[in-house]
Parts: C-alpha cells; sequence; structure tokens
C-alpha cells in the first residue's frame, strides 16, 4: 500500500515536471551599438535631403533569448528600412548560431537617418554615393550587437504589459483635392503600449521591448542632421530612467496610416542643432517614453520558463503599380504588375506571438489579426527583415488613400494573407 502511494506520488511529480521542462528556463542578454556615421556627408535622409551633420546618436539594439534548446534575436535599427536581409541573416546565423529563423531585424521606420535599403537604382540614388559603405559597417554593427547581447545571456524572468499613448494620429484626410497625408482625429488609430519586460532573478532590469504604431517622422524633409526622431527619444528616454542599465528596443507597430500628433516639416533652422522641432520630437518622445516606463514599472516579472519557437510562410498578392500617365493627369489608376510575395514570420516567446511582416500594414488590419488571433498577446512588428511597402485594408482601396495608392498589392488580398497567414502559423504551435 506504502509502495502504490509513493509511486503514485512519484508519477504526480513527473507529470508537474513536463510543462516545465517543456517551456525551458529563460535567459536573456541585450545590446547596443552605435551606428551613427563618423562623417555623414555623402548619405541622404529618405527626402533626398543630404545630411549636413549630427543632432544625436543612432543605435542597433539588440535582444537574444535562449530557452536552453533555441536561441532567438530581436534587433530594433535606428533606420528607415530594410532591403532583403536574407544574407544578412545568413551571416547573423553563421557569426552567432542563432537561426536565420528565429532573427527579426527590425526598422524603427525613421526617415531622417541613412537608408540601409538599396534595392534598385532609385534608392542608391536616394541614399547618397556614401550609402554602400555605411550600410556593410552597419550590418556589421548589428552583428556585434547581437554577439554582445549574446555574451550577456543570464536567466531572465519575463512579464508583459500595456498601456496608452496619445501621440499618434490617423494620417489619412479628405480634401478637396482628394484624400492627402494630413490629420484625420477619427480615423482608425491604435494607442495600445505594448512592453515586454526581461529582469534578473534578483529584479534587476535587462531590456524591455516596447511596440507602438507611429511613423518617425517628427523632422520633416528639410531636416539636414542624423536623428533617431521620436523611437530613438523615446528609447534614450527610457534608458535614462532606469539608469541606462537596460536596453530599450522600440518596435513600429501598424503605423501604416499613423503620424506623429504633432510634426516638425515647416522648419527654417534646419542647420541648427537648435532646430525648434528637436524640442517636438524630445516631448512626443518623452510622453511615450514615460508610458512605456510606467508599465514597465507595473507589470510583474514572473515568468522564469518560456519556450521559444518560430515558423515562417510566403504569402503571395497580386500585384499593381499607378499608372504612370494617369499619375501625370493627377488621377490614381493602376496597371497589373508582377506578383507580390513577402514573409510573414512567427516568433514565438512563452504565450506572446512576434508577428513579423516586411511592410507598412494599416490600423485595422492590426485590429483583424488581434481578433482573430489565438493568443491574447500578439505584438505585429512591421517594416521587419525588408520593406515591399505599404498594405492597406480593402475600403482604403476604394478611396484610395496615401497608402492604397503606393501599394504594391491590388485589393482582396493584402489583409487576408496577413491575418489568415500568421494565424495558420500560430495555430501550429
Amino acid at each position: 500500500m506504502v509502495f502504490r502511494r509513493v509511486l503514485t506520488l512519484a508519477v504526480v511529480l513527473v507529470l508537474y515536471a513536463i510543462p516545465l521542462c517543456s517551456q525551458g528556463l529563460l535567459r536573456a542578454g541585450a545590446a547596443k551599438v552605435d551606428i551613427t556615421p563618423a562623417d555623414p556627408a555623402g548619405l541622404r535622409n529618405l527626402w533626398e535631403t543630404p545630411f549636413a551633420g549630427v543632432h544625436d546618436r543612432i543605435w542597433a539594439r539588440a535582444l537574444v533569448l535562449d530557452d536552453g534548446a533555441q536561441m532567438a534575436a530581436i534587433v530594433a535599427v535606428d533606420t528607415v528600412e530594410f532591403g532583403d536581409t536574407t544574407a544578412l541573416e545568413k551571416r547573423i546565423a553563421a557569426s552567432t548560431g542563432i537561426p536565420a529563423s528565429n532573427v527579426i531585424l527590425a526598422a524603427t521606420h525613421n526617415h531622417n537617418s541613412p537608408m540601409m535599403a538599396l534595392a534598385n537604382a532609385g534608392a542608391t540614388r536616394k541614399g547618397g554615393p556614401g550609402a554602400p559603405v555605411w550600410i556593410a559597417e552597419t550590418e556589421n554593427d548589428i552583428i556585434a550587437a547581437i554577439s554582445q547581447a549574446k555574451q550577456h545571456l543570464q536567466p531572465v524572468r519575463m512579464g508583459i504589459g500595456t498601456g496608452r499613448a496619445y501621440v499618434n494620429i490617423n494620417r489619412d484626410e479628405l480634401t478637396p483635392q482628394g484624400w492627402k497625408i494630413g490629420n484625420n482625429p477619427d480615423g482608425p488609430s491604435e494607442k495600445t503600449v505594448w512592453v515586454v519586460k526581461f529582469e534578473t532573478l534578483s529584479g534587476e532590469p535587462v531590456a524591455l521591448l516596447a511596440n507602438y504604431a507611429v511613423h518617425a517622422v517628427v523632422m520633416g524633409p528639410k531636416n539636414n542632421l542624423v536623428t533617431g526622431d521620436l523611437p530613438g527619444a523615446a528609447s534614450r528616454f527610457v534608458e535614462s530612467v532606469f539608469g541606462d542599465k537596460l536596453v530599450a528596443l522600440w518596435t513600429s507597430g501598424s503605423a501604416g496610416d499613423q503620424n506623429p500628433v504633432y510634426m516638425s516639416w515647416d522648419t527654417t533652422y534646419t542647420n541648427k542643432t537648435t532646430e525648434p522641432g528637436f524640442d517636438l520630437v524630445n516631448t512626443l518622445g518623452h510622453m511615450l517614453g514615460e508610458e512605456i516606463v510606467r508599465v514597465a514599472r507595473s507589470i510583474k516579472a514572473d515568468t522564469p520558463a518560456a519556450r521559444i519557437r518560430s515558423a515562417e510562410k510566403i504569402a503571395t498578392c497580386p500585384g499593381q503599380r499607378r499608372d504612370p500617365e494617369a499619375r501625370q493627369r493627377g488621377e490614381v489608376k493602376f496597371v497589373d504588375a508582377d506578383p507580390v510575395s513577402f514573409r510573414l514570420r512567427l516568433l514565438m516567446v512563452g504565450h506572446v506571438a512576434l508577428a513579423a511582416i516586411p511592410a507598412e500594414v494599416g490600423t485595422t488590419i492590426y485590429w483583424q489579426l488581434r481578433r482573430a488571433s489565438p493568443f491574447t498577446n500578439t505584438i505585429l512588428i512591421t517594416l521587419a527583415n525588408g520593406r515591399i511597402g505599404y498594405i492597406a485594408d480593402d475600403p482604403s482601396h476604394d478611396l484610395p488613400t496615401y497608402e492604397a495608392a503606393g501599394s504594391p498589392i491590388k485589393k482582396g488580398c493584402g489583409p487576408s494573407a496577413i491575418v489568415n497567414g500568421f494565424v495558420e502559423l500560430m495555430r501550429q504551435q
């Protein structure tokens, strides 16, 4: 009888231990590497304005996670976008041992930093003659940031929380001349601030992974100083509040149709570090940063074990492009183009779903994804591992909004490809 009770107790203990073993004790490490060009001459911003100097430093911030069986890396880079990252992902895998499928390279979509994407002759021209050298150096810096973060791996606990910030606004404004980029306070706008917190077992901060939906365009086309813009200001503020003891990664959410609520596009003192627009950058960055800090402090990081897994698939949609003759007449018409393929990459950390996509995605598409997702904590990371352009919701194509007019994808495919594709990947987990 005693033997049977002991055997039963042993079986129960083993059964209770199975979930913990399957999760894996979590380790995390973080690092950041300065990617500010030593000499910005020969580099241009997205609007082709040549840089004349540097206002504030820009960074590659890396977070490496390890559950004992799988490693993953998330990198937030102060740049407007990536081109095809396949080769870079392979270099990362070779240098760090982290599988390419477990890497998220997220651009903050900062329009006032040098460009990482040289996909075609036009992009090369926009980036300036110094762009290829800066890109090569920055790719090395990204690998260095991941390597340093890996060296700092240590046991951690994680937690997740959300807040709300009001530094963005829907930018699709109807004017007598049609739909333009402007302010639409009644339009769809995602205010959620996501924060994933990692701390040591003794409670010391390691990293915060934040996500919010806003274009990094507080400083406009006339600015000629390298800056991290709103995301850079937010990350700097958060890191300073915690005594620079952690790395604060900022990633872009469903910002395809979201601009900062205030911008400094009418700047006049563009060659001075006292440019008033930078005060606005810091103000909005601090407002967003304050909410990130508030949420981070409210999170109870009580999860020491989390299984890491990834999955991906290629989605393909019918292509379109603007009719050049109609465009010259001020009309929005399209002609058929080659199909457009893009990669959906899902990275799961415990029950947190990080859905990474190489596109600028509109607000309502993310809302559809959140409703359909089997995971409560579903975070959309856009401009990740490349950029194909805008993916607008179907109603926007009928107007069309700026995003729909600039989308390489025909109406009726993009939103469903994203939502159904990611949900399919999630249900496999």
